[in-house]
């Protein structure tokens, strides 16, 4: 334990300083070029690419017979962007679709890879040993000219991405609009394929070909159940990016069997797995956490109907109404009755009458929640019958469901529109928000 302390949380090993360096930088970059990517809809290109470089790898290895950093990176540099041209020229040459031609690139270009490497390992070079790395990741054994290059790499994405940030997200979000107002797109996308490619270059090391596009997909999918702004999804990937490597690195470092890359992707998958059930804005748990609020509102509003109907049936707002009563005009579980009744009189929309713990009367508060989810309800039918001529008897169903979604704001629309009416096609009074109906409310 005194040993992690010293030598890796406290940097004390070189090895580890370059390690976690180049890691952590990758995962930065990669992490938040990947919100590019999934917001237009290539994520699964990132996965062909970095399978296509494995080739640029190899024949820049034969070429120098030399591992040197410089020339793996712009070998991998030329296959990235010849994959992406070969899969753009099959998607617009040919009548397959971009995923079988994402998935063409892919397997040839790493087939082909695969071939090269095997070549090489039968040519007996010594400098070979460490090549086939590049295929599953191997962050121990990245040496200070490594994470030099590669770390500048990611550096400049970054830069790129900050200095960047209007145009990308306009990009990204609407690019016919971009185009009409001017901007360059296809310089645009040539510089989002080429920071890609040489994201994906400056990771390969780390996590390898087959584990590459994990990283950049995952921290940015797990990013955006966390927020709705990109900036802030941005920060987040990237944050989650560079954890991982620490994690993957820390990991490594405890148990030396264990390899870094596919202990970052490892973290990765964990906290996407919390963002997808957790995550305050998109979360699993939120989501259902609204359905059942919205359910409730929703079964308590109908259930505020039936009490207003009764009310205009007899004219009686202080006469107690029983379950009885209630499920004569509504079809509910009586399970689902009770517990919706519980909630109106927590809401002081209900009270018990005269103590009866069987019956119950509107509150004034409850009376006006009434009248505005009725008056909802009849302004819609009105609109659908006037506005949209259909039958009357064709837009109970509709209604039903708008009178829940309605805005304030909405509401006075539609009030004008209908020129303050009086009545709903079935010819029952509108109440308005006095007592009695819109038209004199609005004298």
């Amino acid at each position: 334990m005194n040993d992690f302390i010293t030598e890796f949380i406290l940097l004390g090993d070189p090895n580890i300083r370059w390690v976690l360096s180049g890691s952590v930088l990758f995962g930065l970059a990669a992490g938040a070029l990947g919100c590019f990517a999934i917001l237009r809809e290539r994520a699964l290109v990132g996965d062909a690419v970095a399978h296509a470089i494995l080739p640029g790898v190899c024949l820049a290895f034969i070429f120098t017979g030399d591992k040197d950093p410089f020339a793996l990176l712009i070998g991998s540099v030329i296959f990235g962007w010849v994959s992406l041209v070969v899969m753009d020229y099959i998607v617009r040459n040919t009548k397959l679709s971009s995923d079988t031609a994402i998935g063409m690139v892919l397997s040839v270009f790493f087939g082909l890879g695969v071939v090269l490497l095997t070549y090489i390992q039968s040519t007996g070079n010594v400098n070979q040993s460490g090549l086939d790395a590049f295929l599953f990741g191997s962050a121990a054994s990245m040496l200070p000219e490594d994470v030099k290059l590669f770390g500048m790499v990611s550096i400049l994405v970054l830069l790129a991405l900050v200095f960047l940030f209007k145009e990308l997200k306009l990009v990204s979000f609407d690019p016919g609009y971009a185009s009409v107002i001017g901007y360059p797109m296809k310089r645009m996308e040539f510089l989002i394929a080429t920071l890609m490619v040489v994201t994906i270059t400056a990771g390969l090391q780390a996590v390898g070909v087959v584990l590459m596009a994990s990283m950049l997909i995952i921290p940015a999918a797990a990013a955006r159940y966390w927020t709705d702004s990109l900036l802030a999804m941005l920060i987040i990937a990237a944050a989650a990016g560079a954890f991982s490597a620490i994690f993957g690195a820390a990991v490594s470092y405890g148990v030396p069997s264990m390899p870094t890359g596919p202990w970052m992707v490892v973290s990765c998958a964990i906290f996407f797995t919390i963002s997808y059930f957790f995550a305050p804005v998109r979360g699993e748990y939120r989501r259902k956490r609204q359905r059942r609020l919205l359910k409730k509102k929703i079964t308590g509003e109908n259930l505020l109907k039936v009490f207003y109907k009764l009310y205009e049936m007899d004219d009686n707002r202080q006469k107690g109404r029983t379950i009885s009563d209630l499920v004569k005009r509504r079809n509910m579980k009586p399970g689902e009755l009770k517990k919706s009744l519980q909630h109106l009189v927590k809401n002081k929309w209900l009270n018990h009458y005269s103590g009866n713990p069987e019956a119950w009367t509107l509150t004034d508060a409850g009376f006006d929640e009434a009248k505005r989810v009725v008056r909802l309800h009849r302004l819609w039918e009105l609109y659908l019958t006037q506005k949209l001529d259909l039958e009357g008897d064709h837009v109970h169903d509709d209604a039903e469901s708008m009178e829940h979604m309605i805005t304030p704001e909405l509401e006075a629309q539609l009030i004008a529109i209908l020129n303050n009416p009086e009545r709903d096609p079935h010819q029952r009074v509108i109440p308005g928000q006095n007592g009695s109906n819109i038209a004199e409310g609005g004298k």
